[in-house]
């Protein structure tokens, strides 16, 4: 006999498990990805689109926001000027494109690791949170990092990114209320377990310089996944 699972524990099947995931991919899904199932034009526009927006992360992690430009992405790309007008024809429009894409490549490979997962009870907490540090040591989200540190001086980036931020922050609180029930009747505390790790690994990652690869980094994300097992298991009470 299979042993009982504990409330703590998610009862979400694996099947339910993919039909959410790839409801909130197709939300967000970037008509670019889209469009590489439509019809030949649409196709074709669609793998030039992905490969500029490749090419402008490329361009944001070596050269930062300051470097970008839509004649070097052009360039990076080997297309012309044109081609590149037609897809993206401003900076603002290929910044856009850039924070759309990248989010829903982040969010792609946190759930297609999380469908994968078997673990239940507290311990899916913390291979939640190992989850959570891989998909922020990506290049996309380098790229999307040097958007967000950028926007605090650059006042046309900021109206912009905030405004998008604001949008995927929600998409992303709404996504862990739906895949970790074991937290259910405590999405307060949910979204403070969110938050913390979403503070701490964007400041561990900038933080890598300093601490390094090894011992000093490895507990400090060690510490991370303790606190929100701690949140999670009532030890540490909310509010705070």
């Amino acid at each position: 006999m299979p042993p009982t699972k504990t409330l703590a524990e998610p009862v979400t099947t694996t099947d339910a498990r993919d039909v959410a995931a790839d409801a909130m991919l197709s939300g967000i899904q970037p008509a670019a990805i889209a469009n590489l199932s439509a019809s030949w034009q649409k196709r074709k526009s669609a793998e030039m689109q992905l490969m500029l927006l490749e090419a402008a992360i490329n361009c944001l992690t070596a050269h930062g926001y300051a470097g970008l430009s839509t004649q070097l992405v052009a360039q990076t790309a080997k297309v012309s000027r044109g081609t590149m007008a037609h897809h993206f024809p401003s900076k603002m429009a290929l910044v856009a494109g850039v924070v759309d894409y990248t989010f829903y490549r982040r969010m792609e490979r946190f759930l297609d690791d999380f469908r994968k997962s078997r673990t239940l009870g507290s311990a899916a907490v913390a291979e939640a949170t190992d989850m959570y540090w891989k998909s922020v040591q990506t290049r996309e989200y380098a790229a999307y990092l040097e958007l967000a540190v950028a926007a605090r001086t650059a006042p046309e980036l900021n109206e912009y990114f905030q405004a998008a931020a604001a949008r995927y922050d929600r998409l992303w609180s709404e996504e862990m209320v739906k895949s970790f029930p074991q937290w259910k009747d405590r999405w307060d505390e949910l979204q403070l377990a969110s938050d913390f790790a979403m503070a701490a690994h964007m400041g561990l990652l900038m933080s890598k310089g300093p601490l390094g690869d090894g011992a000093r980094l490895d507990q400090v994300r060690k510490l991370i996944s303790h606190v929100i097992r701690l949140l999670h298991s009532g030890a540490i009470k909310y509010p705070l």
